[in-house]
């Protein structure tokens, strides 16, 4: 199997991301025509999206929108967007941070063997019921995940499983041809420590050198000293098979629904309904201007102006997300009566 090169840009170092200040948000309504790009996009795939997770809705005015959304010709998909939204600009002092995400593949077998010995769990119960729960040591070498049934697949690689946990999903091939798609179940808890980060504490790298690869080679060339590395970070992820969802849909989301390549964003809730259409001013080496849905969150993203954009499958989307780490702008489409009770009294 090629390597998931994830270079993940904070995923791997800095995969605390951006806190948010602790001043309230600001909140601004811009005009459509302050989006740059806007006229150019391709509205209709944006509805289409919007569509897949708008009846998830709880709120009156949001599930109003989703009523007329169904009843919207995609030809009259940007008619759509500007007569029932206003565009907010929501600032929370941090500047902005926009990152990409993927579904990596990872070689796998349904049953242990001497290659592929390192297990995909499943969550047990009592990890739901006391958070935090036991550290990604003890769950490892304590023997309370044993016996039990909760391996859903054995892999070959516990560095690529580690990044597994970090992406949230994937999918899983066996040496059979066939193979299983897994999702986020829930964690045990405990706060993301960065292994690459830890890596350039010690010396070994500095930081423009750390990256999946790198990591993944020296955890393969110093096997104790790396198995101690991945102890480094306490957080350990279990999963839940989502084979149900077909092969050329993406995986599963925060909303429970297929996320969408290049159309989905992770956003952190706090600023950012789910469900919600946001327009991305993405800048740098590859400029990016598209309106896309917010149907997913991520431990690293966190702020008003922080944002994960879901890349695909494999390898290849993989280096994408791994170049990805841009400034730019968000700006979240609030329904009119939600956008204006935004602003304090004064700007009325």
């Amino acid at each position: 199997m090629k390597p998931l090169w994830v270079a993940i840009s904070l995923a791997i170092f800095a995969m605390t991301g951006h806190a948010s200040a602790s001043d309230e948000p600001s909140y601004a309504i811009l005009g459509f025509e302050d989006l740059e790009g806007w006229a150019e996009d391709d509205h209709a795939s944006a509805l289409s999206v919007f569509r897949n997770t708008c009846s998830l809705f709880k709120d009156a005015d949001w599930r109003t929108l989703c009523a007329a959304a169904e009843d919207t010709d995609l030809g009259d998909a940007r008619q759509f967007f500007e007569l029932l939204f206003r565009p907010v600009l929501i600032e929370d002092g941090n500047d902005a941070m926009f990152t990409g995400y993927f579904e990596p593949e990872l070689d796998g077998s349904p049953v242990r063997t001497t290659r592929y010995r390192y297990p995909v769990y499943a969550m047990p119960r009592e990890a739901r019921r006391s958070q935090p729960w036991l550290t990604r040591r003890e769950i490892l070498t304590s023997g309370v995940m044993e016996g039990r049934g909760l391996e859903i697949a054995w892999v070959d690689d516990p560095v690529e499983l580690f990044f597994l946990q970090i992406q949230g999903s994937g999918r899983i091939r066996y040496p059979n041809g066939g193979g299983i798609r897994v999702g986020y179940a829930g964690a045990n808890g405990h706060n993301y420590r960065s292994i690459g980060q830890e890596l350039v504490r010690r010396g070994v790298y500095n930081v423009h050198q750390v990256s999946a690869p790198v990591i993944k080679n020296w955890v393969n060339r110093n096997p104790e000293a790396g198995r101690e590395l991945l102890f480094h970070n306490n957080s350990y992820v279990f999963f839940r098979e989502v084979s149900e969802v077909p092969a050329d849909k993406g995986p599963i989301g925060a909303m429970n629904r297929s996320i969408t390549t290049m159309r989905t964003v992770a956003v952190d809730p706090k600023f950012t309904p789910l469900g919600a259409p946001v327009w991305l001013e993405k800048d740098g080496k590859d400029p990016l201007r598209r309106l896309m849905i917010a149907q997913d969150v991520g431990s690293a993203i966190k702020g008003a102006q922080r944002a994960d954009v879901f890349i695909g499958t494999g390898d290849e989307a993989g280096k994408v997300a791994g170049r990805m780490k841009d400034p730019g702008r968000m700006v979240v489409l609030m329904p009119i009566q939600r956008a204006y009770a935004l602003l304090p009294d004064s700007a009325l």
